[in-house]
């Protein structure tokens, strides 16, 4: 069996956008390096891996696409902490058959997809 081991994600500042990522969404930071930093779920390998200018990472922060989703258990609570750290989310689609989400944006001006499953 194959499992994606991380997802990376381009940021200008490493430590404080796990400082975001971890306020924001309850991961819980595993290492904080200037090159990169790590963050988890909690479930073992489920990891986000910030990549800031030091990784030589080619890709500039600022993704209009979201490369990966983060599955929420309360959307409406995480788009009200997106609210309160400044983020704009959008509305809330989807159904009961497939799925209800939102997108956002990071402070680096990533796209974030935010789904219920």
């Amino acid at each position: 069996m194959t499992q994606i081991g991380s997802a990376f994600l381009p940021v200008h500042d490493t430590r404080s956008a796990a400082d975001w990522y971890a306020k924001t969404f309850d991961l819980h930071p595993i290492s904080r390096e200037d090159h990169a930093a790590v963050l988890e779920t909690g479930e073992p390998g489920r990891r986000l891996t910030l990549l800031g200018p030091a990784s030589g990472i080619a890709v500039e922060p600022g993704l209009d696409w979201a490369p990966f989703n983060l599955v929420a258990d309360d959307l409406a609570a995480v788009r009200d902490r997106l609210t309160e750290a400044g983020s704009k989310p959008g509305d809330v689609h989807g159904d009961d058959e497939t799925c209800f989400w939102f997108t956002a944006t990071d402070p680096d001006g990533n796209t974030l997809l935010v789904v219920d499953r």
